[in-house]
């Protein structure tokens, strides 16, 4: 038997012929679901139509004219008219789509998913309340993703550039395809058990929806959110939030930024710190030449060299003032003597006693005083009182002749 060797134009040129001469692979139908949509402004249409267990890169030319809908978008659901198509230069060969017609709104996974997220949102698995706040100086974090990618290799080639101090712990699991999901959801709870680790990090680089839905599965959402640890979702995808985003404490767009978030740059604490420590030593300085000057300036000061001079005269002036007081207490207090002594001159002088004394007397006559001789009749007694004594005297006889002044 003859060995056949074909260069490789002559066997993709072989197969061209044989897909263009089978009538099978012309005007036939085909259903399934829409991924990677993407209109160009050449008139193209881009996708892939895959189901459960494959998918096919497709191609609508001048779609306008075919009158292909211009609202197609991830997870419809469609049956296709077209024929197989093959390059020959690239080896890749592609549906190209005449016609479109969409079954439904959502295809069946996206229907799933959306009612999941129904149901988890109704039980509280979203709510902000349940989200952990991530610490601020990690120092181990634990990375659940393909030991064999890149976001595997941008997460340590980040986190050797911020901080090199960080110790890294890698579970190696599978981020696509059947059994994805357990293997992430197994190195979650794996890595929320090691105490050392402060922060876990799962997550995969882009890729189409279909490569990115573990993370759309119940399993992976739910270990998410089970987990102990503040946990980051990092998945290489910007256009909508996957499920785990919505489970997890913190969601970002890539595995880098997932670093980005949680690890703080060394050199940039340490730039930080430094220059605090100088503000501080300079607002220190300031404030003790402040108080220097000022010390400085009292010593200096007319007041200070003179405050002994100062203290002696406010005596001075005390003493002064005390013996004023003095003086402008003893004039008060002598004036108001005196006019005390006036006074009780002036009360003794209306005394009765006292006009007694001078040589005259009061005469009473029962218990009246008798101020006329008509008061008294012949043979009445008196009551004569001096001013050293008293005595009594019956009237014998009075001479009413009235005293002319």
């Amino acid at each position: 038997m003859n060995d056949r060797i074909y260069t490789v134009s002559e066997l993709t040129g072989r197969v061209k012929r044989y897909l263009d001469d089978n009538e099978d692979l012309h005007n036939f139908f085909v259903e399934g679901e829409l991924s990677n949509v993407v209109y160009y402004k050449s008139g193209h249409l881009y996708f892939n139509i895959k189901d459960e267990k494959a998918q096919i890169k497709c191609a609508a030319f001048q779609y306008k004219l075919k009158r292909i809908p211009e609202d197609l978008k991830e997870g419809d659901a469609v049956k296709l008219f077209a024929d197989v198509g093959f390059y020959e230069n690239r080896g890749e060969f592609q549906i190209l789509v005449r016609h479109i017609e969409k079954k439904n709104v959502l295809g069946d996974l996206f229907a799933k998913l959306e009612q999941l997220k129904k149901d988890m949102a109704a039980r509280g698995f979203f709510n902000a309340e349940h989200k952990k706040s991530l610490p601020k100086y990690p120092r181990a974090v634990g990375v659940v993703t393909a030991i064999t990618g890149a976001a595997v290799r941008d997460i340590i080639k980040t986190i050797r550039k911020r901080d090199p101090r960080i110790d890294i712990y890698i579970y190696p699991a599978k981020v696509q395809g059947q059994g994805a999901a357990a293997e992430i959801a197994a190195g979650i709870r794996k890595l929320d058990g090691i105490p050392e680790i402060d922060l876990i990090i799962a997550g995969r680089g882009g890729g189409s929806i279909e490569d990115l839905w573990a993370f759309n599965e119940r399993e992976t959402a739910l270990a998410f959110f089970n987990c102990q640890k503040p946990i980051i979702s990092a998945v290489g995808h910007e256009t909508d939030f996957l499920l785990t985003d919505l489970t997890a404490d913190v969601r970002a767009a890539t595995p880098t930024q997932a670093v980005e978030i949680c690890i703080p740059e060394r050199e940039k604490i340490r730039f930080e710190i430094v220059s605090k420590w100088r503000y501080l030593r300079s607002i220190c300085r300031k404030y003790f030449d402040y108080l220097r000057n000022e010390l400085e300036n009292r010593q200096n000061s007319y007041r200070l060299k003179n405050f002994g001079k100062s203290l002696e005269q406010l005596n001075r002036k005390l003493v002064d003032k005390e013996a004023e007081i003095a003086r402008i207490l003893g004039a008060t207090l002598k004036e108001r003597e005196n006019g005390l002594i006036l006074r009780k001159n002036k009360l003794a002088g209306l005394n009765p006693l006292n006009i007694l004394e001078r040589g005259y007397s009061l005469v009473t006559s029962g218990g009246k005083l008798v101020r006329k001789a008509e008061d008294v009749r012949p043979g009445d007694g008196i009551v004569v009182r001096t001013a050293r004594d008293s005595f009594t005297a019956t009237v014998d006889a009075g001479d009413p002749e009235k005293i002319r002044s």
